[in-house]
């Protein structure tokens, strides 16, 4: 893999990603930039135990535009975007309004309660954008591209890791306006957190609980378990393992674990990276045929933090969507949004069924 770093115009860092036999255009950004903005805060929530990400400024950021002002496009003449060149397979840039900055700073802040600490919100946020096609989805990439994919989050995730600081890194997809996405183009994103995050946190809380009871790790538990049913598996491979989890929370989920228990993106080997590209492929089309159209969804990596020296984790991908049915959505009503406690309308066997039929 080929990678080139260079900066946008305020200053931004963005890094291009290729095969080694591919060129790499990088011209500079002639655009006349604002600064970004560094008031991100963080306030901790004292009946949760949890820190809250406060970024307004980002009331601001771009929505939805038309495809002739799509910020994720190359650069033509004429027209200058997010990317510059104007030609690239992945592409990777710190978001322009960002959730969670490096130079974040506390100006004039007064919360004047003495249980709510109040920190900058240090971090970074980072944009990924899969493909140069506006109208492309990950499941139309090739294998190669795919891979290429997995390799950029890969270096991402080592990268970011280092920064003082920086306790958990996160790179997902969203994608479908029912979910939320605020720009069409296929991308992701990646979160470099300042601290652990509650459902990490909560895992991590299972985990050594089932240890210090049984002695045993509760992913390969699971996995076991999963596999040795065979009733919720949808696919396996040499390397992995996709399966409805038997409590799933949402209507569509599905799980996909390596064999191999490793902490993050940047541990799996060459073998793992190939078999990993081709299982998500078909996953991804099979999820696309589920209902006849393209399913939104939210695609996260679940990547051990920094602070998990007890080797508890366990890298996943979680895949989900809130589509119930055809013309249905599964909305977060008053049990999921009030008490956290999850009502599902499908059962996860059924789902199972039909992503194998499909």
């Amino acid at each position: 893999m080929k990678r080139t770093r260079t900066f946008l115009a305020d200053g931004r860092e963005l890094f291009y990603f290729a095969a080694d036999d591919e060129a790499v255009p990088a011209p500079p950004d002639p655009r006349d930039l604002p600064a970004v903005s560094t008031a991100s805060q963080l306030r901790w929530d004292p009946l949760l135990g949890e820190w809250v990400m406060m970024a307004t400024h980002r009331q601001n950021r771009t929505f939805m535009p038309a495809r002739d002002d799509c910020p994720l496009c190359p650069s033509s003449e004429g027209r200058h975007t997010e990317i510059p060149a104007p030609e690239y397979a992945v592409a990777i840039f710190e978001n322009r309004f960002p959730s969670l900055s490096t130079e974040a700073r506390l100006d004039g802040v007064e919360v004047r309660h003495p249980l709510v600490e109040v920190r900058p919100g240090f971090g970074r946020c980072e944009v990924v954008c899969f493909t140069s096609d506006h109208h492309a989805r990950f499941a139309d990439l090739s294998p190669s591209r795919a891979r290429l994919v997995i390799d950029a989050l890969a270096d991402r995730t080592t990268e970011l890791s280092t920064l003082d600081g920086v306790e958990q890194v996160f790179c997902f997809e969203s994608r479908g306006k029912e979910i939320g996405v605020t720009l069409p183009h296929p991308h992701g994103q990646i979160y470099a957190y300042p601290f652990v995050t509650p459902r990490t946190r909560r895992m991590l809380e299972v985990a050594r609980h089932h240890r210090e009871r049984t002695g045993r790790d509760l992913h390969r538990d699971i996995l076991t378990a999963e596999r040795r049913s065979g009733v919720r598996v949808i696919a396996e491979t040499a390397h992995w393992v996709a399966f409805v989890p038997a409590a799933a929370r949402w209507p569509v989920e599905v799980h996909v674990y390596p064999l191999r228990k490793v902490r993050t993106i940047a541990d799996l080997d060459d073998a793992e990276r190939d078999d990993f590209t081709t299982l998500y492929l078909d996953l991804l089309q099979r999820l696309d045929r589920l209902y006849g159209d393209p399913l939104p969804y939210i695609s996260a990596w679940h990547q051990a933090p920094a602070c998990d020296d007890e080797e508890l984790s366990h890298l996943h991908l979680q895949l989900f969507s809130i589509r119930r049915s055809a013309d249905k959505l599964k909305y977060l009503a008053g049990s999921e949004s009030g008490m956290g406690a999850f009502i599902t309308d499908v059962l996860p066997e059924d789902v199972a069924i039909r992503l194998r039929e499909v």
